[in-house]
């Protein structure tokens, strides 16, 4: 998304990126190998079901897995494995939708002492570093780095929703494509000399059977416009679209607003994403099944060619 008034601003953030990269500093080594994550944009990408996927082909693999996360927007501050059964304003909300999938996941700013406690538990694994591109303060032994169409044409914050220009993209050892996109991102690929590996991803919205036929949709995700296609994709024609800023924290005046959303507009009902469900507390779940039922839809992400992928992750 550009956005006109930023445009004066682009100067001050790139010359920012320059000295952040100026005092980064030496990276510090876990003693476990570390695969990071990443996108040039802002949010939106869909980073989090890729770890999710590497996390399984691991597993498949036999090998230990874990994640550490910085956990955005978290009211601790301390450096501490996730509970599944925990609070996602504690832990994050993408590493208790991690979590709850049946992850290990460690979360703090520090994400070398993050690792530090996670190899503390013993065994030989593979971290994996959700949302590092940009996080220089740990070394890693693989660049996975998600692009899109979207990004392609974005410009650099505060102006769009790039954090780094696409020449950054030379940094990458591994760049991830949706298969709709895979193509036509390819051939942009290969005229600017970026000789990476690719990643093919299959993505596919996972719904509950018992999904609401009128449901009132609603997220906080930076582009809840896929969320929203997705689901009329799947057959699902929502009463109202309900979008809210990225990382929404869920208080008594947004479910107020949901809940009367769904009485006036005679839903049955309530979808929204897996990121958000996990910040319903149970008093906030209360309250909104009082309008009906709460169901989540999940993005599923494939490996095309999983046994590329794990050729890649042998170290």
């Amino acid at each position: 998304m550009k956005r006109a008034w930023g445009l004066p601003l682009v100067p001050l953030y790139r010359a920012g990126l320059g000295l952040k990269g100026l005092f980064a500093g030496e990276p510090k080594r876990l003693a476990w190998p570390v695969v990071s994550v990443g996108s040039l944009s802002a949010g939106g990408a869909g980073k989090t079901p890729v770890v999710k996927a590497l996390a399984g082909v691991l597993g498949r693999m036999g090998v230990q897995v874990d994640v550490l996360s910085r956990g955005y927007g978290r009211s601790s501050k301390a450096i501490e494995r996730v509970d599944a059964d925990g609070d996602a304003q504690r832990f994050g909300d993408e590493p208790m939708e991690l979590a709850r999938a049946g992850v290990e996941v460690f979360v703090g700013a520090d994400r070398y002492a993050a690792g530090l406690m996670a190899e503390a538990q013993g065994g030989q694994g593979v971290h994996l570093l959700d949302d590092g591109f940009q996080h220089r303060r740990l070394a890693r032994d693989l660049d996975v780095v998600l692009l899109t169409a979207q990004d392609v044409g974005d410009s650099l914050l505060p102006a769009g929703d790039l954090r780094e220009p696409l020449r950054a993209l030379a940094r990458a050892d591994v760049i991830v494509l949706r298969e709709d996109e895979a193509a036509e991102l390819q051939a942009w690929l290969s005229a600017r000399g970026l000789r990476a590996e690719v990643w093919v991803v299959r993505r596919r919205l996972s719904l509950p059977a018992d999904m609401p036929s009128r449901p009132v949709a609603f997220c906080g995700i930076a582009r809840p416009e896929g969320f929203f296609a997705g689901l009329v994709e799947a057959g699902f024609t929502p009463r109202v679209r309900i979008a809210f800023a990225d990382h929404q924290k869920y208080g008594i005046a947004e479910i107020e607003r949901l809940a009367e959303a769904a009485k006036l507009l005679r839903a049955d009902g309530f979808v929204t994403t897996a990121k958000d469900e996990v910040k319903l507390t149970g008093p906030l779940r209360t309250l909104l099944e009082t309008a009906g039922p709460i169901r989540a839809a999940e993005l599923r992400v494939e490996m095309v060619d999983e046994e590329a992928v794990r050729r890649r992750l042998r170290f």
